[in-house]
């Protein structure tokens, strides 16, 4: 996949910062807070330190890195789910964030009801939500289990569900963290289908995978975060090569 000097960017990262209060001690009793008048103590820590990117319109860029790298925060700070202590943020578009696909579902509703609910949660109206429920209803491809407690479905039936929601909407921008590989082979086909139809219409990636071969085969682009920072950015299968021979003993 070639370059695409000539796009805007979709999204710009400047300087972005996020820092997380990680608690010390023990979670402290009610007598330990307002008897002995104890305050829990903090330290910091540096998830995102002052990184600069900036992904182009209709480009996939995948993130790669170990765990704690910032990978996942990076993310979020795309999705503007979660604000930089630091530094600017600017998105253009609709971002549908494919982050955590079940974390918005209630195991008492229906499928269809939880799938008026991810709409809700990707800021869609009743309406919008409404319109869109046969397709992901069609693509998820659960049957009568639609209008059943979500309760009752198998883990691979929730995934197909929480994607099929999370890919309805008409999003400018898509912030996938470890969601291209969801139930059996023949739906994966699906899903990998879908995500080359947004390609096509110039929707932007931001991938993050540990699944790095597929990343390099898809992405145009990688940025390899290492401890909060930006330590490489540059052609996929380039970068994705110093990565693995970095893991290297």
């Amino acid at each position: 996949m070639g370059e695409r000097p000539e796009a805007e960017p979709a999204v710009v990262l400047d300087a972005v910062r996020v820092v997380y209060r990680v608690p010390l001690d023990r979670g402290l009793s009610l007598k330990e807070a307002f008897v002995k008048r104890r305050r829990r103590r903090f330290t910091e820590h540096v998830a995102l330190d002052g990184v600069d990117l900036a992904v182009r319109r209709g480009e996939a860029l995948g993130i790669v890195g170990a765990n704690g790298a910032g990978k996942t925060t990076l993310l979020k700070v795309v999705a503007r789910v979660l604000h930089p202590a630091s530094g600017r943020v600017r998105v253009s578009g609709r971002v549908a964030p494919l982050l955590d696909l079940v974390g918005t579902f209630h195991p008492e509703l229906t499928g269809r009801e939880n799938a008026m609910l991810a709409g809700a949660f990707l800021g869609l109206s009743r309406r919008e939500s409404g319109a869109r429920v046969p397709v992901i209803e069609a693509f998820a491809g659960i049957g009568t289990f639609m209008d059943a407690p979500l309760r009752t479905y198998s883990s691979g039936m929730i995934l197909r569900l929480a994607f099929a929601a999370a890919t309805s909407v008409d999003a400018d921008v898509l912030a996938i963290d470890e969601a291209l590989a969801v139930g059996d082979a023949a739906f994966q086909e699906k899903c990998a289908a879908r995500m080359r139809e947004f390609r096509e219409r110039g929707v932007t990636f931001v991938v993050v995978s540990h699944d790095v071969l597929p990343l390099a085969a898809m992405c145009d682009r990688v940025a390899w975060l290492e401890d909060g920072r930006l330590r490489e950015l540059g052609p996929s299968r380039e970068v994705v090569a110093h990565y693995l021979e970095a893991l290297r003993p």
